[in-house]
């Protein structure tokens, strides 16, 4: 059965940088979107990122453009964030996603299909 699992987070200092990768199985996701989402302690799951099929649209929250990169490899059924400049706010539970639903980018939750179980990402100031 379908199945996405989150690697990559962990521990790092105020502008440092880490890469989550999500690796997807059960099925392929060649012409779904994927995006990533977070959340943290008290707050509502977040939009982060969103990338098209093709891998030639994104669509990024106003508090990661400019230091957040989504990109996806559909050979290997997989999508990752490279995470720049990082700050004490970034840190949450980092989740990926997969949807069905064309292009614009959708931003809710309940727009996508699939999830991980989530990565922790924590920035120490």
């Amino acid at each position: 059965q379908v199945q996405l699992v989150e690697s990559g987070g962990g521990l790092v200092q105020a502008g440092g940088s880490l890469r989550l990768s999500c690796a997807a199985s059960g099925r392929t996701f060649g012409n779904y979107a994927m995006a990533w989402f977070r959340q943290a302690p008290g707050k509502e799951r977040e939009f982060v990122a969103h990338i098209r099929w093709n891998g030639g649209s994104f669509y990024y929250a106003d508090s990661v453009k400019g230091r957040f990169t989504i990109s996806r490899d559909n050979a290997k059924n997989t999508v990752s964030l490279q995470m720049d400049s990082l700050k004490p706010e970034d840190t949450a539970v980092y989740y990926c996603a997969v949807g069905s639903y064309s292009w614009p980018a959708r931003t809710r939750p309940d727009d996508y299909d699939y999830w991980g179980q989530g990565t922790q990402v924590t920035v120490s100031s």
